[in-house]
């Protein structure tokens, strides 16, 4: 799998469910979430505004995603939620990787760059580095409409966080139809 069809099978709405462990605290917290991801095609403008702001040549994009959120966490109950636009620019001699482009997001300030890995198993790895900290999360689908992520969040010099998600899709989908026949065509 590539990273488009990666995003392409993502795309749809979502409910979230993540136990987040906060290690320097030794607690756990729970959050829900809906999310919707909406496939955007590498022209599209907000593609093209993102590469722009990052001073990317927009034709080395390959696809974008918008991510859209509603969610709760079990310390504050007060709504989160937002959107974010993400770009992907895959490195000239090796396509599974490159940068990722992302407008604020949810624990962003400002606008950050990360790398993606898309591995031999079809789980995407996405690296962060922010000016404080560093995060690395991995997702795959256990199913066709079934998405897992676990992360690790580091800040100064030690692990600070660590989550793990499950994604349920909401209702079924083109995406979930071909994830079923990707799945499948790979046994």
């Amino acid at each position: 799998m590539n990273i488009e069809e990666f995003f392409e099978l993502s795309a749809g709405k979502w409910f979230s469910h993540r136990t987040s462990h906060h290690l320097a605290f030794k607690q756990s917290e729970d959050g829900k979430s809906d999310i919707v991801i909406e496939m955007l095609a590498a022209d599209h403008p907000e593609v093209i505004k993102l590469c722009q702001q990052y001073e990317v040549n927009p034709s080395e994009a390959t696809c974008g995603a918008r991510v859209t959120w509603n969610g709760t966490m079990e310390w504050d109950e007060e709504k989160h939620t937002g959107s974010t636009v993400l770009v992907t620019i895959p490195d000239a001699d090796n396509p599974n990787e490159g940068r990722l482009l992302r407008e604020m997001g949810y624990a962003e300030k400002a606008p950050v760059a990360g790398r993606y890995k898309m591995g031999s198993d079809d789980a995407l790895t996405l690296t962060t580095e922010y000016e404080t900290m560093w995060s690395e999360e991995r997702l795959w689908f256990a199913s066709p409409n079934l998405r897992m992520r676990v992360s690790i969040l580091k800040r100064f010099g030690g692990f600070s966080m660590a989550s793990f998600t499950s994604e349920i899709r909401m209702g079924g989908s083109s995406a979930a139809a071909k994830a079923a026949e990707v799945s499948n065509s790979a046994s």
